[in-house]
């Protein structure tokens, strides 16, 4: 059976070496030092930090044709992908399927949309919301600032299996942690924090990479969340998509505020999370809608109604095709970057998950969680703690085209104005969607519902932005009788 990718980064695992304790196939190890040397890339002043994707394949002999689903909605796009990853048997096939290329290479002119934030990186520069000074610089101290979390080898067994790493089964949950991480290090230090080059380190970063630590005692660990999940098909050695990622973070935050009532002591997340779909069920209709009412009553439950208002992390789960994204959510998809409020996109590659950070012109830009790195114990009150293997100055990227139609857009939210201002960038996205788009925003529940069923009609009547649709997709909302549109 033909694996995922990995990257085996630590000089401890010499090629050919396990990557896993319970695993004897071999691993083939590329590092990205090697790969660079090994390239040709046009040159331009980004040549130095641009690396193209690039992948590792392996074999793997176990079968998981008996794999559960997390939720009652069928296999879309990144099921569909990891099977055919597992059934093809061909290089080039399982090529196309991760979208890699050895020749991309990013513009060294373009704008580049980070996480909100716009780097000029032609010589001239423009004032409006734009970074100033060595544009390519300033991207580079940026990204690289972005905490990045990958497989891990050598924590402690995860609950009472023997599993003491992740490797080839844990990419979707390392990049849902890099989202949620980001959201922490807006909140606590704010969208201009840098990661220092001196030492001692700020105690709100440190108490971040805390939380996300490999052992029971770290509130948002692997271990803790394969527990919370567990009702959403979490398990270890078991691939989930973005839909049941959203819901496990919904779960365990609730559970660790619960805790944090009774213990002052314990660790929590110091925001609302808002998983913007349907019902538990998976109610079908139009778009999902951001509920304003909702929101509300969720900050109220929040405070225990001593506030309005609360921070927000809003995790919007989307299936926008079945093999590949519809190109006419890609421009929409593009836009979400240049909200300030803007956390990525959970998804990636079809069958291997990454975290996407960026854009630029036809290029979503990543964090990669597939190096393969050592366990380490961050210390909450270790100020002086090593966290280079927290980080990354890599930048991968893939076509836009390329990406699981799977996903979840993440959001964060900091007090009403904030997210009144997501909302109005929201409305003004869904006004240049033609009838398809990503998401809306209403009032009341009442008004969503009648959303959604003008979605629906519009559908059935073959109404605006119908004609000239390929086949694999029909429009905005999903007919009462097909699959390929839901809300989960």
């Amino acid at each position: 059976m033909t694996d995922l990718p990995e990257r085996v980064v630590a000089s401890e695992f010499p090629a050919g070496q396990s990557a896993d304790s319970t695993d004897t196939d071999r691993v083939a190890v590329k590092s990205e030092q090697k790969a660079s040397h090994n390239k040709s890339l046009k040159a331009s002043f980004l040549s130095s930090f641009f690396v193209s994707t690039l992948s590792i394949f392996e074999t793997h002999p176990e079968s998981h044709s008996g794999e559960k689903k997390p939720t009652k909605s069928r296999s879309y796009g990144w099921t569909t992908a990891v099977k055919k990853v597992v059934t093809g048997g061909s290089m080039r096939r399982l090529q196309e399927l991760l979208g890699t290329s050895s020749t991309d290479a990013l513009s060294s002119t373009s704008d580049i949309w980070l996480l909100g934030k716009c780097y000029k990186l032609s010589p001239e520069e423009s004032s409006g919301g734009t970074d100033h000074g060595n544009g390519s610089a300033a991207f580079l101290e940026d990204f690289s600032s972005r905490i990045w979390i990958t497989y891990r080898k050598g924590f402690d067994a995860i609950g009472d299996s023997k599993f003491t790493s992740d490797v080839r089964w844990g990419c979707m949950i390392r990049s849902s942690q890099m989202l949620v991480a980001q959201a922490l290090l807006f909140h606590h230090l704010g969208r201009s924090w840098r990661k220092p080059s001196q030492k001692p380190h700020d105690s709100k970063y440190i108490e971040i990479l805390h939380l996300f630590g490999d052992s029971e005692a770290c509130a948002f660990s692997i271990h803790n969340l394969l527990e919370a999940g567990k009702a959403y098909g979490l398990a270890a050695r078991e691939w989930v998509g973005p839909y049941a990622m959203c819901r496990t973070w919904e779960t365990i935050t609730r559970a660790k505020r619960e805790q944090a009532d009774l213990d002052k002591e314990k660790e929590r997340l110091p925001m609302v999370v808002y998983v913007v779909s349907g019902d538990e069920d998976g109610e079908r209709g139009g778009a999902p809608v951001v509920c304003i009412d909702v929101a509300a009553r969720l900050c109220s439950d929040f405070t225990k109604g001593q506030i309005s208002w609360a921070p927000m992390l809003l995790l919007v789960p989307l299936v926008l095709g079945l093999e590949k994204v519809n190109p006419r959510y890609i421009p929409l998809l593009w836009e979400t970057f240049t909200f300030p409020q803007s956390l990525g996109i959970l998804g990636g590659k079809p069958g291997a998950s990454t975290y996407i950070v960026g854009v630029q012109d036809d290029k979503a830009l990543y964090l990669d969680p597939h190096d393969v790195q050592l366990a380490v114990d961050i210390k909450r009150d270790n100020l002086d703690a090593d966290t280079s293997s927290y980080h990354c100055s890599t930048v991968r990227n893939l076509p836009l085209d390329l990406i699981d139609p799977s996903l979840a857009i993440g959001f964060y939210c900091r007090d009403k104005d904030d997210f009144e201002d997501f909302c109005s960038r929201a409305s003004k996205l869904e006004d240049k969607s033609n009838g398809a788009p990503l998401f809306t925003v209403a009032q009341t529940t009442r008004s969503a519902i009648s959303i959604q069923h003008q979605d629906a009609l519009v559908d059935g009547l073959g109404g605006a932005g119908n004609s000239g649709m390929d086949d694999t997709f029909s429009d905005c909302g999903a007919h009462s009788g097909d699959e390929e549109w839901q809300i989960l």
